[in-house]
Parts: structure tokens; sequence; C-alpha cells
């Protein structure tokens, strides 16, 4: 062999040599000694929350310029809270989505484009009895009131209704409260008509409606323009709404552990709430557009419950289950017990 492909030779199987040690080093950075994956890899395949979506979407009621909602949530979202307590899971990303009612709201997290949103009790109830494979995993509130106004000159009432027309928003709890309300005063003729809160309102004011159902903070906004209140659903305890958070089946899957996580993330948040309160208030007054004094009347932090579930709570849910069945508002009967999951 000639000194010059000898030289050729020497260098190409010493290539391979250097190929073959690099190779054997790679392997060796994810095994140990007894040829086992490593503690690190075998971590990252093996974790339970391997599957969980880095972003999570969150669907509550309303629009501000903050992009939250109220409550616990929205102030644990507001400070970070949520968020930390989730990074340990893979969650870097919460994004919020509003939407003006429930029903749209469902349709959102049974369409996919939600993993899991907090809403009225009826319209979560709907979906599922229309089968849309939710979980319900906590009843934050469980006194939500719906208030029933009238226009200017108009009813002064409830009797005076009858033969009238009221704005709605179909499948609220608003919508349960005044049928439930009527129903029991036995006033039968009243045309009720499907607007959002906006078109209620001006629909009102114009008075081409004779009364219309709303809550929270608007309600009083109107009472304070001097429209009448007729009634409101504190008088009917039967009848309060309660708010509750549903998360996706589906969602459910890749993140069994969510109900769990999520709820003790949210309790973390409450309590650090009641040890902030005046800037708690301040936080309601810009998701609300309004003063920390008004949302104290209609949005106080003792509403907020410390547990998922409570027995009054899951009373009242019990309660509007029976009566959407009953009017056949609801598609079909289910089990609450088989519906939630903690």
């Amino acid at each position: 062999m000639t000194r010059q492909r000898f030289s050729h030779h020497l260098r190409h199987t010493s290539l391979i040599v250097i190929a073959v040690i690099a190779l054997i080093a790679v392997q060796a950075c994810g095994k140990k000694d007894n040829g086992e994956t490593s503690p690190a890899a075998a971590a990252a395949s093996d974790s339970p929350y391997a599957n969980v979506p880095k972003t999570l979407t969150y669907g509550y009621i309303g629009a501000n310029k903050l992009n939250l909602p109220g409550g616990a949530e929205g102030w644990g979202l507001y400070k970070g809270i949520i968020q930390e307590e989730l990074k340990p899971y893979g969650i870097t990303e919460v994004a919020t989505v509003g939407f003006p009612n429930g029903p749209d709201q469902t349709e959102a997290l049974i369409s996919g484009r939600l993993d899991f949103g907090s809403l009225g009790d009826t319209p979560a109830i709907l979906a599922r009895s229309s089968g849309a494979k939710t979980r319900i995993i906590t009843q934050q509130v469980t006194d939500l009131i719906g208030y029933l106004i009238g226009k200017k000159d108009g009813p002064k009432t409830l009797k005076d209704l009858e033969g009238k027309t009221i704005a709605i928003q179909k499948g609220s709890y608003m919508h349960r409260y005044i049928v439930g309300l009527l129903n029991s005063e036995g006033i039968k003729d009243v045309k009720y008509v499907h607007m959002l809160r906006p078109d209620g309102e001006a629909a009102l004011a114009r008075g081409e409606v004779d009364a219309m159902t709303n809550s929270g903070v608007p309600s009083l906004k109107l009472i304070d323009q001097g429209f009448p209140l007729l009634d409101d659903s504190s008088k009917h305890p039967e009848l309060l709404g309660t708010s509750t958070t549903v998360v996706s089946e589906p969602y459910l899957e890749k993140f069994p552990d969510f109900p769990r996580i999520w709820n003790e993330a949210r309790l973390k948040a409450l309590e650090d709430a009641k040890q902030h309160e005046d800037e708690y208030y301040e936080f309601l007054a810009q998701v609300n557009n309004t003063t920390p004094e008004l949302v104290k009347k209609v949005s106080p932090l003792s509403q907020n419950k410390d547990a998922p579930f409570t027995d009054d709570g899951l009373k009242l849910l019990e309660g509007t289950k029976g009566f959407l069945v009953e009017e056949k508002l609801a598609t079909s009967d289910f089990q609450i017990s088989e519906w939630i999951v903690k």
C-alpha cells in the first residue's frame, strides 16, 4: 500500500472510531450504568401530565377591558396566583374568552374551542341535558340574584304583567327565575322575547318591552335611573341562581387531576383576596365598569364559596334541574351526582 493510500485509510478509520465513540456517549446520556433510562428521562416520559396542553382556554360571561371574570377566579388570574399554581403541570398560559351569555359559552365548550368555563347553572344544566360532554367541578357562588325590572310608566306589580312582553336571556338562570316566579303567581299569558342585556335595556328604555330580567350592577344602574323594580329572586330562595365551573370531558382525559388542581388554585386566590379586600373591590369595579361601592352591594367577597360544593348549593342545583325538566326546557333528565367530578 502506498504511503498516500495508507494515510487516507488511517484518516477514514479514525473518523469512524470518533463517530462510534460519540454515538455511545449520546446513548449513555439517557442511560444509567445498568442500562436503564435515567430518572430525568423517565420522569419526562412517564409524567401523568405529559399530555397536558401548554395553553388552558377558559370561558367566562361578560366583556371588559381586563378580559377577566370576577370572583376568586378572576382575582387569581389578575394577580397571577392561578398561573403560578398551574405551571408545575406544564401549563404556561391561561387564555380567557368572554361570552355574552351561557348558551354561547356552552356551544364553544362543546365545539372544543374552550377547555372549561364558568357560567350560570341553568345553561350548564341545559347543555348537559342535551348530551354535552361536560363535568361540573365547582359551584363557586350559590346566591345569584335575578332582577325583574319594568319600563317607566309601565307595570307596577307582577299581576300587571298579564298579557305583557318580557325580555329575557334565554337559557340563563334569570330565565329560570322569571318562568318559575310567574308560574307560582299563576300568570300564564306572557310573551318572552330573547334579548341579550344591551338589547333588552335599549328596548326597555324605548318602551318596546314591558319588563326585562337582569342581574348584578346593570340592574342597580337601571333602578337608579328610575326603572321600577318589580321583583328579585332574593325574595324566593328556591329561585336563586348558582355559578358553576364545568370542564369538557376530552380535556379531563388529558388532565384527570385538573378539578382538584383548579380548586386548590382557586382557593389560594380566594384566601389572598380576603387579605386584600379593598384591592379586590377595585378589581371588580374595573371588571364591571362601575364603582367599588356598587360591586360590594351585588358581589360581596363573601359570596365566593371556599368549598367546591355545599349541601345548599347542590339542593339549588337539583331544584333548577327539576324545574327545567318539568318545564320541558331540558332535553333529558340526568343525575347531578354523576355529573359532578372532584
